[in-house]
């Protein structure tokens, strides 16, 4: 039960298709998903999936008692739109509908969900559903999750949940990578919009202080510029490349530092910087600069052992000894290694390369610790998606769909099992992943979710 919302009108009226205040027995189709009761009433959300429209009813009632929907863009965290469509029954009747409203708002990329509540006419306590919504630009798993991700961007700032930064980057990356797995292009207005309002942002070019922030923002806009074709996207991804190589020196040999302090040399920057240099060679004909980076990158990666004898990447290397500090094989320096590799064999043809991501790859799903019982699982895996490193699952994946597709569909049954336990075990209405895609299901977030969009992405 919930307390009763303040707000009596709808903010706005929503013109889609069809305008707001619809009557109910105009929808051409009627898929009913969730339910409450209260008191004996039974409370139901209808979805007219052709209009994208929903309804809702009130059944098992009295004279007096009331049914209303509420309207969310965010997601359910929050709703400006709250008691619309509202209706109570009549006297000698034992049931009511409201009319039909607009899921999402497609003039202002609102991108929607709705709830049913409703009260006894002779009680304060009220009930409500969960929260749904139809199945326009969510006719699949992949496309749900895309979309679920989208309830979690901010227009105004173009970033993704709380206005994070390089997660952002990563959900960026998830959705554009959606798009052409799926073939849905709804959602590309936010690599304009995310350009547009970020581009002068921290350093400018999306470069800060981290570089291995600076790597995913990179990596984000050579797929836009994949997407797009746009060439101020490859133009800030050389800036962040170049930003990157500000920071590689001699220390142990080589390597680019985590941070513009120079305190840390990490896996994940160098790997980062590996796969964004062979990617940015690539698409620039002629290159030999960028190039010679990533091949400089790997050897240098390989000469600190953080590749390490069971063919998992440890953290990072211990400056004292410039080699592998034996830290944490975080799932994420698995993927974007993996995924470095791959690209390195594109520009060069070295097998050699193809074949330790293959190694890589093979630990990873064989790993009882990152993999146990076939389902990968982060080490200290959060219970509540905060923190960075529900995150890592996402590029974990998305660098072994990558591996995938080189490697002949080799771990299709890896990946094809993690999206299915994902989706049985982890998702609510609205198509939103928490955290432990074994389950139990936890609340999300946009850094689950885009992992859960890159786990679907990468899944045949």
């Amino acid at each position: 039960m919930v307390a009763v919302p303040s707000t009596a009108e709808a903010a706005t009226v929503v013109c889609n298709r069809y305008c707001d205040g619809r009557d109910a027995a105009l929808a051409p189709s009627d898929r009913q998903t969730v339910s409450s009761t209260l008191y004996g009433r039974r409370f139901t959300m209808h979805l007219n999936d052709t209009d994208a429209m929903a309804w809702a009813t009130l059944d098992n009632g009295k004279a007096g008692d009331e049914v209303w929907m509420d309207r969310s863009f965010d997601g359910g965290r929050t709703w400006v739109d709250s008691r619309i469509g509202y209706a109570t029954v009549s006297a000698g009747a034992t049931a009511r509908r409201t009319a039909q409203f607009n899921v999402d708002n497609w003039a202002a990329n609102g991108v929607g969900a709705l709830r049913a509540c409703g009260k006894a006419g002779d009680r304060p306590e009220l009930t409500c559903t969960a929260w749904t919504r139809s199945t326009w630009n969510a006719w699949d798993r992949r496309t749900a999750a895309a979309t679920a991700l989208m309830m979690q961007y901010n227009l105004p700032t173009g970033l993704f949940g709380n206005n994070d930064w390089w997660t952002s980057a990563n959900a960026l990356t998830a959705v554009i990578d959606n798009s052409r797995r799926s073939g849905m292009g709804s959602y590309r207005y936010a690599i304009a919009n995310t350009y547009d309002k970020q581009v002068n942002a921290k350093l400018g070019q999306f470069r800060n202080e981290y570089l291995d922030d600076t790597g995913w923002w990179a990596l984000a806009w050579v797929a836009a510029y994949d997407a797009t074709g746009d060439s101020r996207y490859l133009n800030t991804a050389r800036a962040g490349a170049d930003h990157m190589y500000a920071y590689w020196d001699t220390r142990c040999g080589g390597g680019v530092w985590w941070k513009t302090d120079r305190l840390v040399k990490n896996a994940i920057e160098n790997s980062l910087y590996i796969q964004l240099n062979a990617a940015l060679s690539l698409r620039i004909p002629g290159d030999t600069v960028y190039r010679g980076r990533a091949q400089a990158g790997w050897t240098w990666f390989q000469s600190t052992g953080m590749l390490n004898g069971s063919n998992l990447v440890n953290d990072g290397i211990s400056l004292s000894t410039c080699r592998n500090n034996g830290s944490v094989t975080w799932t994420y320096n698995q993927g974007v290694l993996m995924n470095a590799l791959v690209q390195l064999n594109r520009l060069t043809g070295d097998a050699a390369a193809l074949a330790t991501a293959r190694r890589i790859g093979d630990a990873l799903v064989a790993s009882t610790y990152l993999s146990p019982g076939g389902i990968l699982r982060e080490p200290n895996e959060s219970s509540t998606c905060a923190g960075d490193g529900v995150s890592f699952k996402g590029a974990a994946v998305r660098g072994l769909g990558v591996l995938n597709a080189a490697a002949g569909g080799a771990y299709n049954a890896y990946l094809q099992r993690n999206a299915d336990s994902a989706y049985a075990n982890d998702r609510d209405t609205l198509d939103a992943y928490g955290s432990h895609w074994a389950g139990p299901r936890t609340a999300s977030n946009h850094s689950c979710q885009h992992s859960a969009v890159d786990l679907l992405n990468a899944a045949p």
